[in-house]
């Protein structure tokens, strides 16, 4: 398959496939997921706009990369939010129009046999995760192909719950970003299927309780010749459970990675300033911590 990522109809055929029969035969989302404050959709979003300049137009996740004005500033994310019980209900009622993205979704009537509740509460984290999408970036909630849903990813550090919805973008190009978005992060789908682009990230931590500390996370590497980016926490679990469950691939064990040293205070946790890394030359092995929820 993985000569076929430049051939858009098979690749999103593939995906939907590997989606569904990965998610088919289990229960994605509790009964109080509507309701739950814990609970957020995001959009997980694949399309062809790596390069706009390129002719080859290669596949790549389009991230948004979080602002100074939000918390956990600096972090590449996916576009999302809590549900908007009043709306989304409404607009997740459109969604399964055969004319819309979830009635065109080629596994909807076969999702609509698990029951009424599981495909109640699909539709409604989808439509959470298309509005969140236009608001933050100006995603048109028309132009997209739903490829499936993706397990729930937890975030305990913040209490939070991510149901992941993959959507291929088709056309849109342009995406004008609001205050909570610093800038759209487009990286090559096949960049994250080689595994010298991976690194082990020491954050060092600074509490003024328990002083200055230090934890270590796997994490991803991207540089586009607009600055480098990286790929951490509960985002960087979503894309790993992405291309395990598409292309069966498991980035490279811990032990043996290049090391990337960062700081971070804790203006990172309520969205007043930001945290820093740098890449080390050298190999450093040794003095690994504990990876946290993050």
């Amino acid at each position: 398959m993985l000569r076929d990522l430049k051939k858009t109809a098979a690749l999103k055929s593939f995906v939907a496939g590997a989606l569904y029969g990965k998610t088919k035969f289990i229960s994605l989302y509790p009964d109080d997921v509507a309701t739950s404050t814990k609970a957020s959709s995001v959009l997980f979003l694949l399309g062809r706009t790596c390069n706009n300049r390129s002719a080859d137009n290669e596949p790549c996740v389009i991230f948004n990369k979080r602002s100074l004005k939000v918390r956990q500033p600096g972090d590449l994310c996916f576009p999302g939010g809590r549900v908007s019980p009043r709306l989304d209900l409404f607009l997740s009622k459109l969604l399964s129009r055969p004319f819309l993205p979830l009635g065109r979704w080629a596994y909807w009537r076969r999702w609509q046999e698990k029951g009424p509740e599981e495909s109640d509460r699909l539709s409604l984290l989808f439509a959470t995760s298309l509005r969140e999408s236009f608001e933050e970036m100006r995603l048109n909630p028309l132009g997209v192909t739903f490829l499936g849903p993706m397990p729930c990813h937890e975030l305990p550090m913040f209490r939070r719950e991510l149901y992941p919805m993959v959507v291929w973008v088709n056309r849109q190009m342009r995406f004008f970003p609001n205050w909570e978005v610093e800038k759209i992060v487009r990286v090559p789908l096949g960049r994250l299927l080689e595994s010298h682009a991976y690194a082990l990230y020491r954050l060092r931590f600074h509490d003024p309780w328990q002083g200055m500390f230090s934890q270590d996370f796997p994490c991803f590497q991207y540089e586009d010749g607009k600055g480098k980016e990286i790929l951490w926490g509960v985002t960087y679990r979503i894309v790993m459970a992405f291309i395990k469950m598409i292309f069966d691939f498991n980035p490279p064990s811990l032990e043996r990675l290049p090391v990337i040293k960062g700081s971070m205070n804790r203006d990172y946790f309520n969205g007043s300033g930001n945290h820093t890394f740098q890449k080390v030359l050298r190999r450093d092995y040794g003095n690994r911590g504990h990876e946290p929820d993050a």
